[in-house]
């Protein structure tokens, strides 16, 4: 592969790809997770402070990655954060 197709956005993929496939919109429901009943990440644990504190709530600090991620969806609605304009 030269470098300059190396870079190339027109090339088609020719197996399942992620990120900007718009047709592909699977969700897994965070309590399906593999890993879902592990203690939620430092990334998941600081975004939910600052949520929390925006939206006036308190949470349980001992929250799993599934139950984190719920709580962050309910609370950028309710905050308004992280929705697109």
């Amino acid at each position: 592969m030269t470098e300059s197709n190396m870079h190339s956005t027109d090339a088609q993929p020719t197996g399942d790809v992620i990120g900007a496939d718009a047709a592909n919109t699977t969700e897994k429901d965070p309590h399906d997770w593999v890993t879902g009943d592990e203690p939620m990440t430092g990334a998941q644990r600081s975004y939910l402070d600052t949520l929390a504190r925006d939206a006036g709530e308190t949470l349980s600090a001992d929250l799993t990655k599934a139950e984190a991620s719920e709580h962050i969806e309910r609370l950028q609605e309710k905050t308004g954060r992280g929705s697109e304009s």
